[in-house]
């Protein structure tokens, strides 16, 4: 989930949906003491309920493997993860794959290969000018040929172990694991599914929704009480999807002072921090299920980089029945309020859990972690008060 180009972004907004498979998660004296602690709105939510506070797996386990690789998302189901987050960019001949961003020098060898050095190519993806190799210049049976790496190898030099190992996956071959795992383990496996630069993709004759609706109807996906959640920092993307399935879809929501990119092609003036005002949840409440906001807007930083006082966010959001699965908790240093950074190394780790309780204890639904394993952790801490 994630608009960040660079370590540090994400929001996801998720979580209105597990019934049995979530009360057996957490079992049920967890489940009802979490319905507790949120005002009983668990029973309320669309579709039934997920574990309270939910552990999403942000491009599964992706403190642990490169993220959005197989390797990932069976170490974080391995894990316990609540759900699992994929990102969906297409291909040139218009299958979906996963990838946090539809350029991927930094996530793929596509550089080592020779047969590919003059797709490298400069352009402009929702304003920014990137220059790389992207997914809508390789056709599926090219992409199969490359294999995946770690994003932040600077920052996690131990899953660069594992660099070369995995594809980049096929969407619909994720699906295919995820009702196999389902079938063996006797539970479904929730997924997040992310649009990236829907409009972007549009432009190219590359839409995502119908490519994305399509694959969840066959896969039986679709539903509203379907393991899933889609999710797009576009919010035209999911008015366009809650056309074309009924599970819960969730609105992405970045820093403050941005905008969705929907919003600046149709001259749409306002900005997040309208969208997080009471009028602005009202209006997302129309066609969405949740928000996942960045956890800057549940608690903003001080300039010191320790937390401040939470908003009203929160409340705001379930007053309109909305869910909110904010992004991104990581284990690292570098990625935690400084209040909670141990030691001087900024890739060491620091107290996560003291973050993680700090967030749990506004009241949100589930969170967004790169470490899906300390998530449940934390969640279970909190759920036994």
């Amino acid at each position: 989930m994630g608009q960040e180009q660079q370590p540090g972004r994400r929001l996801v907004l998720g979580a209105a949906v597990l019934g049995a498979a979530g009360a057996a998660a957490v079992g049920t004296g967890g489940s009802a003491l979490a319905e507790e602690k949120n005002g009983g709105r668990g029973k309320d939510r669309p579709g039934g309920k997920l574990p309270v506070p939910a552990a999403i797996a942000h491009r599964g386990a992706s403190g642990y493997r490169p993220e959005h690789t197989f390797g990932s998302y069976q170490l974080a189901l391995d894990m316990g993860a609540d759900v699992i987050e994929q990102d969906l960019v297409p291909t040139k001949d218009g299958h979906l794959v996963c990838r946090h961003e539809n350029d991927i020098s930094a996530t793929t060898n596509v550089a080592d290969h020779p047969e590919f050095a003059a797709r490298r190519t400069t352009k402009t993806v929702d304003g920014k000018s990137l220059t790389g190799w992207f997914t809508e210049d390789f056709t599926i049976a090219e992409l199969r040929t490359l294999r995946a790496k770690e994003r932040i190898p600077q920052t996690r030099q131990h899953n660069t172990l594992y660099d070369g190992r995995w594809e980049v996956p096929l969407f619909e071959d994720v699906l295919k694991w995820a009702q196999k795992q389902g079938s063996r383990r006797g539970r479904p496996v929730w997924l997040h599914v992310e649009t990236k630069h829907p409009s972007y993709f549009r432009k190219l004759g590359l839409e995502l929704e119908p490519r994305l609706a399509k694959l969840l109807r066959k896969y039986g996906r679709h539903r509203a009480d379907s393991p899933n959640f889609v999710q797009s920092f576009e919010p035209s993307s999911i008015q366009k999807l809650k056309k074309l399935v009924d599970c819960p879809g969730v609105c992405l929501l970045d820093a403050p002072t941005s905008r969705p990119w929907d919003f600046v092609e149709a001259g749409d003036p306002r900005t997040v921090a309208d969208l997080v005002k009471p009028e602005g949840l009202k209006w997302i409440a129309r066609f969405a299920d949740g928000i996942g906001p960045v956890v800057n807007l549940v608690i903003p930083k001080k300039p010191d980089g320790s937390l401040g006082e939470p908003t009203t966010l929160v409340r705001d959001a379930h007053a309109e029945g909305l869910v909110l699965h904010p992004y991104t908790m990581r284990n690292e240093n570098t990625f935690l309020p400084t209040e909670f950074r141990r030691g001087e190394d900024p890739n060491a780790y620091g107290d996560a859990f003291g973050a993680f309780s700090a967030y749990f204890a506004t009241g949100i639904d589930g969170i967004f972690s790169d470490n899906p394993d300390t998530a449940l952790l934390a969640a279970e801490d909190f759920r036994r008060g």
